[in-house]
């Protein structure tokens, strides 16, 4: 890797990665890694000496998958609504959103290079997004929240969620403040498959997909993996 490339999220994107559209999403378009392991490798060995975290950006991981899946196809959770993408990686889902007809995306995650990778894919899919707009900060129609908003609410009609039970005390946290949201009226939805600290007690199931996904990252060649609701949510 080059010096530049380590400084600089987005050489590090273009030069890592190639344009793979997930295979339970073929309409979308995003910068992935077409191994695991290298990446993983690279990052860790490369990176790792500036702190950077694991390269969770660089796959369409099997929840978030599912939930793009189940927006686009029932574009009505989204439309003409203002729409967060929790813990957005690829910004994957929030892309879904944008070409279902959301009012503004906002796509929230703590890493940096998350945040050149969700600018890089929303530029790429811009011409098949259906809301494209001009706020200012936005990429594409996508907003980027770059800090922790965990316990913050922002005022969004629905909070969509992949792939955020793989760690308890994480879990545990980010669960209790979805639920406070959905409380007071906003529709959240989670896409799970079937991580070890899913509330599985306090949650709806809302519709079930065998996702394709490479060995290297889970257990299975398809991943059965669910879009959830809260119980006793107000939203929708």
């Amino acid at each position: 890797m080059t010096p530049r490339a380590a400084a600089d999220p987005h050489t590090f994107i273009r030069e890592q990665t190639r344009l793979i559209a997930p295979p339970l999403v073929p309409e979308i378009l995003l910068h992935l890694a077409e191994e695991s392991l290298p990446i993983w490798q690279h990052t860790e060995e490369e990176l790792g000496e500036i702190g950077l975290p694991p390269p969770y950006w660089a796959f369409a991981w099997a929840g978030g998958q599912a939930l793009a899946r189940h927006v686009l196809d029932h574009p009505e959770i989204v439309r003409g609504k203002r729409v967060l993408d929790f813990a957005a990686g690829s910004g994957l889902v929030g892309i879904a959103a944008g070409r279902a007809g959301a009012r503004a995306v906002e796509a929230a995650d703590i890493d940096r290079f998350a945040h050149a990778a969700i600018a890089l894919n929303a530029i790429e899919n811009a011409t098949r997004n259906a809301t494209v707009d001009a706020t200012p900060g936005t990429t594409c129609g996508i907003t980027v929240l770059a800090t922790d908003i965990v316990g913050i609410d922002g005022g969004w009609d629905v909070v969509l969620a992949g792939d955020i039970a793989y760690e308890r005390d994480l879990a545990e946290r980010v669960f209790a403040w979805l639920e406070s949201l959905a409380a007071r009226g906003a529709e959240v939805w989670i896409g799970d498959p079937g991580r070890s600290y899913l509330p599985r007690e306090r949650l709806e199931k809302i519709a079930e997909y065998g996702v394709p996904v490479s060995r290297d990252l889970e257990d299975t060649e398809i991943k059965r993996t669910s879009v959830w609701r809260p119980r006793g949510r107000r939203g929708g």
